[in-house]
């Protein structure tokens, strides 16, 4: 078991310093706005200021975050991504074993939450080097709490795959899910992912998709999936974050024998994939594991 103890609190400095060794530099994680600058807390402001290495997802939107902000970034600062996460990490470590404090941060929210930070801070882990946090915005949370859907239990899925077919796939492993699910999408793709979402779980389902969350045009549409595709339809803008119910887990649905049910409407001469299609609609159920399931029960011998 790997444990560190942070000893900055409510009474420590302003960018949550700990009583650490002299020379033992630190990996600060530190969430910036996703869309009002007002949200930018007082610790984040003073790590922009002191660090003496930023490693931004995109510099020049660190640098113009801090342009609004009225202040100038003294530290070296040097680009952090997705496609040089991997081979900035000893770099990085290196420094922080030297003594430097590393501020991360990513072009909106929380580092290594859909974005790059989750390596190093492994890697840091693994050295036994202090990482903290400074706790911020966050447009899973934001969208999660405004959906008006369960907030109790919720599940964090990002984005999925572009490919209809590893898409497809993934869905059905959730069509069972009964915590809400929160997911990203890009704008011009959120049309086709309502889609795939409705196949998968019912276009029944309630939903609701958070736009431009903090923003000036901040909107969220609120529905089941079949309105929402409609609402979409015509094109949306902004960054986005679509947050799904789960699947609702009842006597009465566990009590009916879904299989029997498109076994009898195929004996009256309807097509299995449309007794599928309307049974699944019917029940709420997916469609591609009702299929599997009619399938399975086809090939197994008659008792």
């Amino acid at each position: 078991m790997n444990t560190t103890v942070n000893d900055g609190g409510a009474t420590g400095p302003a960018d949550g310093a700990s009583s650490r060794p002299t020379g033992q530099g630190r990996i600060v994680l530190a969430a910036t706005p996703i869309g009002n600058l007002a949200d930018a807390s007082p610790r984040l402001i003073e790590l922009l200021r002191s660090a003496d290495l930023v490693a931004a997802e995109d510099t020049r939107r660190t640098l113009h975050l801090a342009n609004a902000l009225g202040l100038r970034i003294p530290g070296r600062l040097i680009s952090y991504h997705e496609h040089n996460e991997s081979s900035r990490i000893a770099e990085l470590l290196e420094a922080v074993a030297a003594g430097s404090t590393l501020l991360v941060v990513s072009d909106a929210g929380m580092p290594a939450v859909s974005d790059p930070g989750f390596r190093l801070v492994e890697a840091a882990v693994e050295a036994g080097l202090e990482v903290t946090a400074v706790p911020g915005p966050s447009a899973v949370l934001t969208a999660l709490a405004l959906s008006g859907l369960p907030t109790d239990r919720f599940t964090f899925e990002g984005f999925l795959p572009r490919k209809p077919g590893e898409r497809a796939a993934l869905l059905a492993d959730l069509a069972g899910e009964q915590r809400t699910m929160v997911f990203f999408e890009a704008p011009h793709r959120v049309t086709p992912m309502l889609t795939a979402l409705a196949e998968a779980f019912g276009g029944s389902r309630r939903a609701a998709v958070a736009r431009e969350l903090t923003k000036l045009h901040e909107e969220v549409a609120r529905g089941t999936l079949d309105e929402l595709i409609a609402w979409a339809e015509p094109g949306v803008r902004g960054e986005l974050a679509v947050v799904v119910g789960g699947a609702v887990a009842s006597e009465e649905a566990d009590d009916v024998d879904h299989v029997a049910a498109v076994q009898a409407m195929m004996e009256t001469g309807v097509r299995l994939k449309d007794a599928v299609a309307a049974v699944a609609e019917r029940d709420r159920i997916p469609k591609r594991q009702l299929y599997a399931d009619v399938v399975a029960a086809r090939s197994r011998p008659a008792s």
